[in-house]
């Protein structure tokens, strides 16, 4: 699962057998945050959030908020 706003910031989930990642790209597609997370419930709700801000937030309050 993908998620790309306008703000060219990008959430993917990757499965894996003890749970799952979250990770964020940046616009050039550069993974800058991965978060390990306990099960795909945990994982979806993480990617969630991400795109609501990847939504919301502005590229430099994004940046800031997750500090990258």
């Amino acid at each position: 699962m993908t998620a790309r706003a306008e703000n060219g910031y990008r959430v993917n989930l990757l499965d894996s057998a003890d749970g799952g990642r979250g990770t964020i790209a940046d616009p050039s597609g550069s993974v800058v945050l991965e978060r390990a997370c306990h099960d795909a419930s945990e994982a979806r709700t993480y990617a969630s959030t991400v795109r609501q801000h990847i939504y919301w937030l502005s590229p430099e309050k994004f940046r800031e908020y997750y500090r990258i």
